[in-house]
């Protein structure tokens, strides 16, 4: 009897003890290696992330030798020659690239539509082909289709080129216009992102420091002025160094302008004013206007459709006020041997990209 009591007690002593000797189940935390039947380990994989199709998951890839893929970042480095494919992920996709490719219909560029992707190849890259390159999903509507901005993949490319520090230019001396509205850039772009880049002026010769604030130094674009006034005037140029070796870049000649945007501001003008019969004539017209800004010129006259008349238009670069820089477009008609029916109402029509200008001018008999 003591002895069943005994063991009794130690029966019960053991249960109430949290000790090594009371086993607790639970259950293997995500991870950690879990031994199949048989004593092999079961290898655990993390679970993929899903697609959102957002900016993140970028589909522009790289192909590379032997079927490999590389996923490009927003910035790319490459050496010139042999050929880079690219492909966006999509049935339907658009393309961007340095429009200078297309200017020149470039045969070394093709781009081609699949079932599954988007493929762009260059072939025989140089530094001159550096820039970026983008493309897009294309979302339809029946027939309306317009570009995805949430699946817009970009890359900027460079074609390292030691003998070609900066992307080569096809000009010796490149205009660049000053607005006090507006950021101008100089735009001496490199090839290799680790060369340092600093903007001299000519004459008088002095350097211009890259502060940060007033001018910024961008790889991708150059150097911009964030508020261009008339003292920026004059011919600029970079220099580059990589590896102590200097280069210099082609000249800019930046200009300031100062004209409001807006319709034409034409004048229009007859020499000489009064003719007679058998005299010839000159009608001009002028417009004043941006430097970038194109005119485009319409005339109705007296005799128009039933006497010859000839037109010739011109552009040139001036100087108005403070060395302000504008642009005098000017179409001029000419008529000679004057008859009857040729006098009467001169009418000219200018028009920029911010709308037209009628004026009207009488030519008399005198």
């Amino acid at each position: 009897m003591k002895l069943w009591l005994g063991l009794c007690l130690a029966l019960l002593w053991v249960e109430l003890q949290p000790g090594s000797c009371q086993q607790v189940k639970r259950r293997k935390d995500a991870g950690e290696n879990r031994i199949r039947p048989g004593g092999k380990r079961a290898k655990v994989r993390p679970a993929k992330p899903k697609d959102g199709g957002g900016k993140s998951q970028n589909l522009l890839t790289q192909v590379l030798d032997k079927g490999r893929f590389l996923r490009l970042g927003p910035v790319t480095t490459l050496a010139p020659g042999g050929s880079m494919e690219l492909r966006c992920k999509g049935n339907s996709i658009g393309w961007s690239y340095p429009t200078y490719l297309d200017t020149f219909n470039d045969s070394r560029l093709s781009v081609k539509p699949s079932d599954k992707y988007g493929q762009l190849v260059l072939t025989s890259p140089s530094a001159a082909d550096t820039g970026r390159y983008s493309c897009w999903v294309v979302v339809c509507d029946g027939s309306e289709c317009e570009r995805d901005h949430e699946r817009t993949y970009v890359s900027y490319v460079y074609f390292t080129d030691k003998d070609n520090l900066f992307v080569p230019s096809a000009i010796h001396v490149e205009i660049v216009y000053l607005r006090p509205d507006r950021p101008a850039v100089v735009p001496c772009r490199v090839t290799d992102p680790r060369a340092e880049v600093s903007l001299h002026r000519e004459v008088p010769p002095e350097e211009i420091p890259a502060n940060g604030t007033q001018v910024t130094y961008d790889p991708t674009r150059g150097f911009v002025l964030q508020k261009p006034s008339p003292e920026h005037q004059g011919v600029f140029y970079c220099k580059a160094v990589l590896k102590g070796t200097p280069q210099i870049s082609t000249k800019y000649q930046l200009l300031y302008v100062e004209v409001p945007r807006g319709p034409p501001f034409v004048g229009l003008e007859a020499s000489p004013e009064s003719v007679r019969g058998g005299d010839d004539v000159n009608v001009t017209c002028s417009v004043l206007g941006e430097p970038e800004a194109d005119v485009s010129f319409t005339w109705t006259y007296p005799g128009q459709g039933h006497r010859p008349a000839h037109t010739h238009t011109s552009w040139r670069l001036v100087n108005r006020g403070m060395s302000h820089t504008t642009r005098l477009s000017q179409s001029v008609l000419t008529l000679e041997d004057m008859e009857t029916i040729d006098f009467g109402n001169y009418v000219c029509k200018a028009k920029n990209r911010d709308g037209e200008t009628i004026v009207t001018t009488d030519i008399v008999s005198r």
